[in-house]
């Protein structure tokens, strides 16, 4: 499955990734066995094949689909492979991260297609498995496009903090059979800006494999309450000053930022709802009961005593 040389320069590509900045990585160029690429390529399932739906529930220009054993014998070779201990123990000693584990449910994985106008804002992963409840501690991406330019957009962007006004940003092209390996932390922050295709190569697509490992335990000074992906909204564009004559592409742009802020704010709405709601659902089920009741009873007292 792998390029001989993979396993062969591993002490290599190790050095290289722990001394990576912003953040731990690595790109390795040939990853994949020539003749093993050529089929994932060619078994990679058409955009409409794939859940379309942002995380708002509407439609976009991202395509994923996370059961990749169904999309043919090499994409079925290829789970055979990333599960194999033979596989994990690679990765582990090129990474430092041992007792690495496979994700069966490729939960926000398998194949990613990206089309003209899609983005994807600055973010670092959330940070446990939402069923086994494990550490995501690595993101293994691997493109398969046959030609790419940074001007198009799309390039991976690894952020030293988007937050910060002196933000230090990593750009990584995602050429065919290209690999990039990357440490998932509470700073590893990642996204792509928007892909704005020239008109001789509209028909294009972004596409990755993305494949995300776990493990039981993780460093004390790497832990982290759970949560889900957090994002940081892009700032405006450096145009956007005083004395700018806004365009239609501008107005454009504006509207796209400002929805996308909408969304954001959207989700946290409905996360704060559920969890309100679920705090509402322990409590009745606290003062239901005999025992409940003991207790709901027991503190009334206790204020009244207070008073």
């Amino acid at each position: 499955m792998l390029s001989p040389h993979v396993a062969a320069d591993a002490d290599h590509h190790a050095a290289r990734f722990r001394e990576a900045q912003p953040f731990r990585h690595v790109v390795i160029d040939d990853f994949l066995a020539p003749e093993f690429c050529t089929r994932l390529l060619a078994e990679f399932p058409p955009f409409e094949h794939g859940n379309a739906r942002n995380e708002a529930g509407e439609l976009g220009n991202k395509s994923t689909v996370e059961r990749i054993r169904t999309l043919g014998p090499a994409y079925a070779a290829l789970d055979d492979g990333i599960r194999s201990r033979e596989f994990l123990d690679l990765i582990g000693r090129i990474t430092g991260i041992a007792e690495l584990l496979y994700d069966p449910w490729y939960f926000g994985g398998g194949t990613h297609e990206n089309r003209e106008g899609q983005d994807l804002d600055p973010h670092v992963d959330f940070n446990r498995h939402p069923v086994e409840r494990w550490h995501r501690r690595l993101n293994l991406i691997v493109y398969l496009n046959r030609e790419w330019d940074d001007a198009w957009g799309g390039s991976l962007e690894l952020h030293s903090d988007p937050r910060a006004p002196d933000d230090r940003v990593t750009l990584i092209t995602p050429l065919y059979n290209r690999a990039v390996i990357f440490e998932t932390t509470e700073r590893s922050w990642h996204g792509f800006s928007r892909i704005a295709l020239p008109e001789a190569r509209k028909t294009l697509s972004r596409k990755s494999i993305a494949l995300y490992f776990y493990t039981k335990q993780r460093p004390a000074e790497e832990l982290a309450d759970t949560h889900s992906t957090i994002y940081v909204d892009r700032p405006l564009p450096e145009r956007f000053r005083a004395g700018h004559t806004l365009t239609a592409a501008d107005v454009e742009e504006l509207r796209v930022l400002l929805a996308r802020r909408d969304q954001h704010n959207q989700r946290l709405y409905r996360d704060n709802t559920a969890l309100t709601r679920q705090l509402e659902q322990a409590q009745a089920a606290l003062h239901a009961g005999r025992l409940g009741r003991l207790r709901y009873f027991v503190g009334r007292l206790l204020r009244l005593a207070a008073r």
